[in-house]
């Protein structure tokens, strides 16, 4: 049994610094989820094809790629304060580019915005999980993770409803069933008013966030800044990849964010080759956060009685086998088990980053934060293999089938095998943690 069960997860002392940066959490769920939606909003209103409408995830999810490391730099040297209102700052501005963006209907407009908006995610993620991790005792850091992850589902949630309900339900070009049987003048128009559409909800988040940077700015937060001369770069790159739980813990992340992100984005190409709008399937969305959020409730409380090493083995075990019955099933048993799939990915992200982190100086943490969170980049990666299992057979979510499957079961092919890998890892996290025990 986890001996850490009495220790308080946050002290008191800590509770207000850690209310505000749990809120940043909320603040990237919603980000995340009200840009899911966007792929098969773009695909319908720029004419798209599934791959080509998967920049949308590339240029989100690269994002985070390209701006973990300097964020973590930045933190490095100045302070965890400051690395969240540069953060926030990125953010709010690439949210507003979405009006330039809109107006000049260009996508490679709107991949930039997303572009620029996840640089600051990235600040905001590689400041927020190591400082959640830092206030209390380290016994109990992945609970605290954990708790503090459980506010991301309440933004994914509030991102949904509002991407069903002020863009899919509103897209004109969701409701024509031959887009391009139009003419070029109805074309234009629709198009036109469905990017407006799209603008709307990233350019009034971009309005919150900047109301959020003030708030955080003039609220007095623990200065978490290394003291002391700081280890090289070179040394502490050397001490990370000599640490196998770190290194296999980046990967199984890679793993995680493609399984994740293509069991999100296609749920609504899934429910497409099954006759239903997204609108509606934006409804199936929204029970997969609901059991999302319920999964983070109970995996944290699970924590207390089992090791992280072997919840995660549990929980991506069961992933893996419900994304293979969206494989093999047919109709809406497939997309039952697609929903159902968000119950067991709720409480992998923040485990394996807890595990991960775990035993790691602190400095060695802030840099090591950096390169779990550029591996969000497999949100972007395996998608983009996953749309381009789906166009096999051309731009449509029915075009051919391979082994008596449709191209669009097929697919989910690639969220299976990332399911299995990470269940390996957890097994071998729990061996080594149960061996910790028993030595003790």
């Amino acid at each position: 049994m986890n001996t850490s069960k009495s220790i308080p997860v946050v002290p008191k002392k800590l509770l207000l610094p850690f209310i505000l940066v749990t809120s940043l959490f909320a603040l990237w769920g919603f980000a995340n989820a009200v840009t899911d939606p966007m792929v098969q909003a773009f695909k319908k209103v720029l004419e798209l094809s599934n791959s080509q409408a998967a920049w949308v995830q590339m240029a989100f999810y690269g994002g985070y790629f390209c701006m973990a490391l300097p964020a973590a730099l930045y933190v490095r040297k100045f302070s965890y304060k400051s690395g969240v209102l540069v953060g926030l700052t990125l953010y709010a501005v690439g949210a507003l580019l979405f009006y330039p963006a809109a107006t000049t209907g260009m996508f490679w407009f709107f991949c930039l915005g997303l572009y620029i908006l996840t640089f600051g995610l990235a600040f905001l993620e590689t400041t927020a999980n190591p400082y959640i991790l830092a206030m209390g005792d380290p016994s109990t850091a992945t609970r605290r993770l954990n708790l503090a992850q459980a506010f991301n589902p309440v933004g994914l949630i509030a991102g949904l409803l509002i991407a069903k309900f002020f863009v899919l339900d509103l897209l004109q070009s969701d409701d024509v069933s031959n887009f391009s049987a139009l003419t070029e003048v109805q074309k234009v128009l629709i198009k036109s008013a469905d990017l407006m559409v799209i603008r709307n909800p990233y350019v009034i988040l971009g309005l919150v966030v900047l109301a959020i940077l003030v708030l955080i700015a003039v609220n007095k937060m623990p200065q978490a800044k290394g003291e002391g001369e700081m280890p090289s770069i070179k040394n502490t790159f050397l001490n990370l990849f000599k640490d196998k739980k770190y290194t296999l813990g980046v990967l199984s992340l890679v793993l995680y964010m493609g399984a994740q992100i293509g069991c999100w984005t296609y749920i609504y190409q899934y429910a497409e080759s099954k006759g239903i709008p997204s609108s509606t399937a934006a409804n199936y969305q929204l029970v997969a956060f609901i059991l999302f959020t319920l999964g983070r409730a109970i995996g944290t409380y699970l924590l207390r009685f089992m090791s992280s090493g072997k919840l995660l083995f549990i929980f991506s075990a069961l992933g893996g086998l419900f994304t293979l019955g969206v494989v093999v099933l047919g109709g809406t048993l497939g997309l039952y088990s697609l929903v159902m799939v968000s119950l067991f990915l709720s409480i992998m992200f923040p485990t394996i980053y807890g595990i991960a982190l775990e035993g790691l100086k602190e400095e060695e943490s802030k840099i090591g934060a950096a390169g779990l969170v550029m591996a969000i980049v497999g949100g972007a990666l395996l998608p983009k293999l996953q749309g381009m299992l789906i166009d096999l057979g051309g731009v449509d979510v029915n075009d051919i089938s391979v082994f008596g499957l449709s191209e669009m079961n097929l697919s989910f092919s690639v969220p299976v095998i990332c399911f299995v890998l990470v269940a390996i890892y957890g097994r071998w996290i729990h061996k080594k943690q149960t061996f910790v025990v028993t030595a003790h």
